[in-house]
């Protein structure tokens, strides 16, 4: 069993309190047991080393140990800060080596808290991109530009926040809290809380992958603080503290828009990952098989993620093929245990929610194509199983699926809508009408178009505004160079869009270095014009 006390200035914290994880096919095969083992453990009423069912636990940070976190985090930062671009740079160069090196072991440990082995895998991807080799000369490039221009050198170089507290999703926290790497690269310190839903794997990744690194390469102690602890306990706790920067939040909408306004009452920066509803274009010259493959992420983690597609528009002319081969396809995703290579979806944690979802879509005018029951591991009809099948509505018309909440609202469960606009309308008016549909998405994740039409393509481009774009690609997946997070609306805030977390957690500084000017003429002389600026 691994054990991983909280991590402040460097050392290992003393706790009274700890979280225990155990593994997700364990719970999915003996819910009952798993629930007695855990609720023993965490209580501190069992005794005795507990059996391979545990994974590990992680220590439950006091409000004193928060406090130590980012004290040390400042003092860390303001030494860090003076660390050169290029090493900066090389610093996620090795963080990228020792992820590639421990990726078996990264996945295992996904599998052990509910992530299908294949899903995780894709996390992982993700997760590496902020450090591969394109992303880090471009982060290089963002970071600093220097010109000569007459008289002047000038400079444009982005400067740290300072201390950036790191609060991660519950449904994917080990990946998504590893952007906070790009916050060091940017010259920041951070503090990473682990979600006590699923506190180990993210402990593991900050304090098995990137501190060994940062120790190797010198960095002073307390740059990465490790803590755990009740949400909104320290959410207020990181807000209050005079310690603390900008909050790189991910979570619910109705949850992150708030923190963003208080954060930013408190002049305090935030970087928001917030809920998606993500919708996809299919155009009447589309490849059909291709649309038919990335549909299916719709599916993938049982559709509990954010920047899963949750719509999809269709031309008429195809509509009808692409839901006979998507049903069809469909048919073959099953559950299983999360360690099964084949499995993709996962238990469901909004189940009720989805009912209500699938009824009202119904009530209002939309047809159940396939799905809507509740499976087991099996793949059996169930009234008590955690999984949920593969499910799909037909929405006729635009007008109909702007009034849908399925469709104007995140479904995060596997039900994906699909709408067939009216026919009649020529092409041109037609994706014009998409266009406008898409745009009047609250939500701005992502965003894909299937179409091999030139001129349909640079539309879709132009005339879309919220979200990552992506076109005749995966939805989900990695596209080189290409932010991995960020949206609009409510799906990043105000200040949203494309996010590299280099950007977010860092502000661009200008700088003159003249030689040879004289301040008087220069204010005066050139202020009448007589002076070449």
């Amino acid at each position: 069993m691994e054990t991983y006390p909280s991590l402040i200035d460097g050392v290992d914290g003393e706790h009274d309190k700890w979280i225990h994880v155990l593994r997700t096919s364990a719970m999915l095969t003996d819910e009952i047991g798993c629930l007695r083992l855990k609720r023993g453990l965490d209580r501190g009423t069992v005794a005795g080393v507990p059996d391979d069912r545990v994974v590990g636990r992680v220590g439950v940070s006091t409000p004193e140990q928060l406090e130590r976190a980012t004290a040390a985090a400042r003092r860390a930062q303001l030494d860090w800060a003076g660390a050169s671009v290029d090493d900066r740079v090389e610093l996620g160069r090795r963080i990228n080596k020792v992820m590639r090196e421990n990726t078996g072991r990264f996945a295992e440990y996904l599998a052990a808290e509910g992530h299908p082995r294949k899903f995780a895998e894709l996390e992982i991807a993700v997760a590496m991109e902020g450090t591969s080799e394109l992303s880090l000369e471009l982060t290089r490039a963002q970071l600093a530009r220097v010109e000569r221009v007459g008289d002047r050198e000038t400079r444009l170089v982005r400067k740290p926040d300072g201390v950036v507290c790191v609060h991660p999703p519950h449904n994917a926290p080990a990946a998504n809290s590893l952007l906070g790497i790009g916050a060091l690269i940017a010259g920041n310190a951070v503090v990473v809380k682990a979600p006590r839903s699923a506190p180990l794997t993210t402990a593991w990744a900050w304090r098995e992958l990137v501190c060994p690194v940062l120790c190797d390469f010198g960095a002073p102690t307390g740059l990465v603080n490790v803590v755990c602890g009740e949400p909104n306990a320290v959410l207020r706790q990181w807000l209050a503290s005079e310690d603390t920067d900008n909050l790189m939040f991910f979570g619910d909408s109705t949850r992150g828009i708030p923190v963003g306004q208080e954060w930013f009452a408190a002049g305090k920066k935030t970087v928001l990952e917030l809920s998606g509803n993500d919708g996809v274009l299919v155009w009447r010259d589309a490849e059909i098989d291709l649309v038919v493959e990335a549909l299916q992420e719709a599916y993938y983690g049982s559709g509990q993620v954010c920047m899963a597609p949750n719509f999809v528009v269709v031309h008429p002319a195809v509509a009808d093929t692409v839901i006979s081969r998507l049903a069809d396809a469909v048919r073959t995703m099953r559950p299983g245990l999360p360690e099964d290579r084949d499995t993709v979806l996962s238990p469901v944690f909004k189940s009720a929610e989805f009912f209500t979802t699938l009824e009202q879509a119904v009530v209002g005018g939309a047809e159940l194509l396939y799905g809507g029951n509740r499976i087991d591991v099996e793949g059996k009809a169930s009234e008590v199983g955690f999984f949920l099948e593969p499910t799909a509505v037909k929405v006729a018309g635009l007008a109909l699926a702007d009034r849908l909440d399925v469709v104007r609202k995140e479904t995060f469960f596997p039900l994906l809508s699909i709408v067939v606009p009216d026919d009649g309308r020529d092409d041109t008016a037609l994706l014009r009408a998409c266009v406008g549909f898409m745009n009047r998405n609250r939500y701005g994740l992502r965003n894909s178009l299937w179409s091999r039409d030139p001129e349909v393509i640079e539309a879709f481009c132009a005339g879309v505004n919220s979200g990552t774009l992506k076109v005749n690609d995966s939805h989900i997946g990695v596209s080189p160079g290409v932010a991995t997070h960020g949206g609009t609306g409510l799906s990043g805030g105000p200040y949203g869009g494309a996010n590299y977390p280099v950007l977010g957690t860092s502000r661009l500084q200008a700088i003159s270095i003249a030689t040879d000017v004289h301040p008087r003429r220069e204010i005066f002389e050139v202020a009448r014009g007589t002076v070449p600026s």
